[in-house]
């Protein structure tokens, strides 16, 4: 049975969004595994509070990513 485990910052994701991950995430784990699987195919979105995050040495928060996510310059 497949698990997914999912880890996102907190606070960056709506939950509608966060539904989307789990559908498309076991869509693409079942089109590997096989349809039979979907049933069984597990998948948690997990949040990670804001700052306990590190890139490169980095701490990375809520607000960073979003910033990536709207296209700002990284480093």
């Amino acid at each position: 049975m497949p698990f997914i485990d999912v880890k996102v910052i907190a606070g960056v994701f709506t939950p509608e969004q966060k539904q989307e991950v789990v559908r498309r995430v076991t869509d693409a784990m079942v089109s590997v595994a096989g349809e039979n699987l979907r049933p069984v195919t597990w998948c948690v979105v997990e949040e990670v509070p804001s700052g306990e995050w590190g890139i490169g040495g980095q701490p990375m928060t809520t607000a960073d990513v979003r910033a990536l996510a709207a296209g700002a310059p990284t480093g």
